[in-house]
C-alpha cells in the first residue's frame, strides 16, 4: 500500500481537500499509476457541483493525467513499471462489440463499474481517513498514485513532457477529434465553434489542420478571442451584440449557413442554435458539451428533414489506446498545438484555485 496526497471531494459542492490517502497495489488486470500532472476540466466541476446523476462522495476527481508505471497486476502485459502513460476515461479493451465496430470508440467493456466509481470486480483502491473513497470516470487523477484497468492506460512516448500532455487525456483529444473525426470537416468549408474554452480550441485548430477555410468563433467573453484568432479562428463574434438570434446572424454571414458547427458549451439552447446555424442540405452539427442531467435538446422536426444533421461526440471518437499514443506523436513532432492550451501552472496543494481560475474563464 502506498501512502500519497490526493485531493478528495468529500461531499458535493464543497471544495476539494487535500488528504493522505492509502493506495492498494493493482489487481489481476489493472495498473497503478504515478500521476505527474494532472489538468482541471469542466466534467470534473460538473460532478464536484453534485448535478452529476452518476456522482459518487467521496470520491477523488480528475481525468487529464500523465504519469509513470509503477507496478502492474497479475495478466498485465501492454504496460510496465516504468512506462509512461496516460489514463484513460474511454477504456479500448477491444473484445466487445463496441471496440470491434470502427464507427464507435464507446466501449462498454467497464461502464457500468465505472460509472459507480469502482473498480472493474467492484471495490476501490482508495482508502483515507479508515474509509473507502470512490474512483472517478476509471482515472482519478487527482492524487500522487492511481489506479486503473490494464484497458484504461495508453503507453506514450517516454520523451513526452508530462505537464503538457496529460491534456490528450481529455480536452484537446476530444474538440480535435470532433473536427477531423466526428464531424469530417473537409477543406475550404466554412465552421462555426460555439464556446472558446479548451475543448473549442482544439475544435478549431482541428478544423484548420482539415483546411477549413473560414472559421467563426462565438463566445460572450471577448478576452479568449485574441487567443482563439492564434489557433486559427478567421473571425470571432458574440451573441450579445446582435439584437437578432445568434443563428440568424451566422446564417447571413455565412450565405446561408455554416458547413459544421460545433457546441462546446453543454448549453441545451446553444446546441438549438449551432444546429440551426447549420446550412441547408448539408450542414452537420456536432454537439461536443455536456449538459446537465435532465435536459433535454429541442428543434424543429424541418430543420432535419431539410438536410441538416445533429450528431454527438465523445472523447472526439479517437480509439483511445490506438489513438493517444499518435496524438502525442503528433505533437511532439509539432503538428498540433498542446502547449498553448496551458494558461496555469499550479502547485497540487492549490488545486482549488485552479477551478476557481476555470470558472472565471481565465
Amino acid at each position: 500500500v502506498i501512502k500519497c496526497k490526493a485531493a478528495v471531494a468529500w461531499e458535493a459542492g464543497k471544495p476539494l481537500s487535500i488528504e493522505e490517502v492509502e493506495v492498494a497495489p493493482p489487481k489481476a488486470h489493472e495498473v497503478r499509476i504515478k500521476i505527474v500532472a494532472t489538468a482541471v476540466c469542466h466534467t470534473d466541476a460538473y460532478t464536484l457541483s453534485g448535478a452529476d446523476p452518476e456522482g459518487c462522495f467521496p470520491v477523488i476527481l480528475g481525468h487529464e493525467g500523465a504519469g509513470i508505471v509503477e507496478s502492474v497486476g497479475e495478466g498485465v502485459t501492454k504496460v510496465k513499471k516504468g512506462d509512461t502513460v496516460i489514463p484513460l476515461y474511454i477504456p479500448q479493451c477491444g473484445e466487445c462489440k463496441f471496440c470491434k465496430n470502427p464507427k464507435t470508440n464507446l466501449c462498454q467493456k467497464i461502464r457500468i463499474t465505472q460509472g459507480k466509481g469502482v473498480m472493474p470486480d467492484g471495490t476501490s483502491r482508495f482508502t483515507c481517513k479508515g474509509k473507502q473513497i470512490y474512483h472517478f470516470m476509471g482515472t482519478s487523477t487527482f492524487s500522487e498514485y492511481t489506479v486503473v484497468a490494464d484497458i484504461s492506460v495508453a503507453k506514450i512516448d517516454a520523451a513526452a513532457p508530462l505537464d503538457k500532455v496529460c491534456l490528450l487525456g481529455c480536452g484537446i483529444s476530444t474538440g480535435y477529434g470532433a473536427a477531423l473525426n466526428t464531424a469530417k470537416v473537409e477543406p475550404g468549408s466554412t465552421c462555426a465553434v460555439f464556446g472558446l474554452g479548451g475543448v473549442g480550441l482544439a475544435v478549431i485548430m482541428g478544423c484548420k489542420i482539415a483546411g477549413a477555410s473560414r472559421i467563426i468563433g462565438i463566445d460572450i467573453n471577448k478576452d479568449k478571442y485574441a487567443k482563439a484568432k492564434e489557433f486559427g479562428a478567421t473571425e470571432c463574434i458574440s451573441p450579445q451584440d446582435s439584437k437578432k438570434p445568434i443563428q440568424e446572424v451566422l446564417v447571413e454571414m455565412t450565405d446561408g449557413g455554416v458547413d459544421y458547427s460545433f457546441e462546446c458549451i453543454g448549453n441545451v439552447g446553444v446546441m438549438r442554435a449551432a444546429l440551426e446555424a447549420c446550412h441547408k442540405g448539408w450542414g452537420v452539427s456536432v454537439i461536443v458539451g455536456v449538459a446537465a442531467a435532465g435536459q433535454e435538446i429541442s428543434t424543429r422536426p424541418f430543420q432535419l428533414v431539410t438536410g441538416r444533421t445533429w450528431k454527438g461526440t465523445a472523447f472526439g471518437g479517437w480509439k483511445s489506446v490506438d489513438n493517444v499514443p499518435k496524438l502525442v506523436t503528433e505533437y511532439m513532432s509539432k503538428k498540433i498545438k498542446v502547449d498553448e492550451f496551458v494558461t496555469h501552472m499550479l502547485p497540487f496543494d492549490k488545486i482549488n484555485e485552479a477551478f476557481e481560475l476555470m470558472h472565471s474563464g481565465k
